[in-house]
């Protein structure tokens, strides 16, 4: 088997769970063979926007098809 890995940020006005689990839906909707996803960093984004939005930047693994 062989994998490659993406990063992906997923953001939500609510919390960090909700950003990962954004970037994690958005990566099953268009990826096949998801295998596994690391949540690398979580941030705030507070400079230009008017609430705060949540961010989580998570790598995700999927198996290359043959």
């Amino acid at each position: 088997m062989v994998f490659k890995k993406i990063t992906l940020i997923g953001t939500s006005s609510e919390s960090f769970d909700a950003a990962a689990d954004d970037a994690i839906d958005r990566a099953e909707d268009t990826l096949q063979n998801v295998h596994w996803v690391e949540v690398d960093e979580l941030g705030v984004e507070v400079a230009t926007a008017d609430e705060r939005e949540y961010q989580a930047e998570v790598t995700v693994a999927f198996e290359l098809e043959d």
